[in-house]
């Protein structure tokens, strides 16, 4: 009899022999993000658009008083952009243009994001049918997941170590397919940020610029949207050459018409700060804009924009995350 009560114990001691329920786990983690005062993560995100994959170095700062700063360096061309929320609003700062976009927005809130532990446990809350799973090393959360813009991600994986500090995030399509894999390096829950840490100024002057491609002057290569609304084709392309660089105009026509518009990007003397009406989104190749009429982003040296008057932010979002750079047939 007191050999089987010790093993009962050691068992119900080191692991609770499965007792560690869905809505233990809830509690503890609840617990232990809302407590928090700040917290430093890194790690790695990936996307993969089309058959490509996009790999940036991530750097996610939080301090309470909802203060948030992410780093997202893309590590083909180390372009860096930062995505800045504090008391004055919510911000996208391009080091590379000297430029900062600030947005009315109640970003990071307003939907998923991979690398922050408030939306993380948010979307864990908000799915009554989320789906849990103990592993030897692991705690799984399955959830639905809130990305309003992009409608192939439907689903995600939340993986804890047993400590319940995030691991790895994978975000899915109906099939199954990882698009989104967003991989924890280090977490410091109890990090301890200078003054300036979420100001702009500071971010702007300190951001390290070491971009491999050089300034855009001419737009060379034909980039086009992978994917088009039902009934609507291209139907002209205008080059115009500017004083300093040049701008191309496709015009689609049909059902539902947009413009697509490609402009070589200039680095401004002076900081220069643009107010945005819409809300800061991830793209697989940058953080884009958008509203209801308009999505525009930075990638390697030239602005895009994709304008339309009777298309959803969906659509929007679906057309602009086909975007990419094809070889024409002469």
């Amino acid at each position: 009899m007191k050999k089987i009560l010790l093993v009962l114990f050691t068992c119900l001691f080191l692991s609770g022999c499965g007792n560690y329920s869905s809505k233990d786990a809830m509690k503890d983690l609840e617990k232990k993000i809302n407590n928090l005062n700040s917290y430093k993560i890194e790690g790695q995100l990936e996307i993969k658009s089309n058959d490509d994959i996009y790999k940036y170095d991530v750097e996610a700062s939080y301090q309470k008083d909802d203060k948030f700063r992410v780093s997202l360096k893309n590590q083909t061309n180390n372009h860096e952009q930062i995505i800045l929320k504090n008391k004055d609003g919510v911000y996208v700062l391009t080091p590379s243009l000297n430029k900062s976009f600030k947005f009315q927005s109640d970003w990071p809130y307003n939907n998923s994001q991979t690398y922050l532990l408030q939306t993380l446990l948010s979307d864990i809350q908000n799915d009554s049918n989320r789906k849990y799973k103990e592993t030897k090393n692991s705690y799984i959360f399955t959830t639905t997941v809130n990305y309003p813009n992009n409608t192939d991600l439907v689903k995600q994986k939340i993986y804890f170590d047993k400590s319940l500090t995030p691991k790895k995030v994978y975000v899915m399509n109906k099939d199954g397919d990882v698009l989104i894999k967003m991989t924890f390096k280090k977490v410091n829950l109890k990090s301890k940020f200078k003054e300036d840490h979420f100001e702009i100024e500071k971010n702007m002057q300190s951001a390290k610029v070491e971009e491999e491609s050089k300034p855009v002057s001419k737009i060379d290569s034909d980039t086009y949207p992978m994917y088009l609304p039902e009934n609507t084709k291209l139907a002209n392309k205008e080059t115009i050459n500017l004083d300093e660089g040049q701008r191309v105009i496709m015009t689609f026509e049909g059902d539902s018409p947009f413009m697509f518009i490609q402009e070589t990007a200039s680095k401004s003397e002076d900081f220069n700060i643009i107010s945005v009406y819409g809300e800061p989104t991830q793209l697989a190749t940058s953080v884009a804009a958008i509203s209801d009429n308009m999505v525009s982003w930075v990638f390697e040296g030239v602005a895009y924009y994709i304008v339309a008057d009777n298309m959803s932010e969906t659509e929007l979002m679906d057309v602009a995350s086909s975007v990419t750079t094809m070889p024409v047939s002469k």
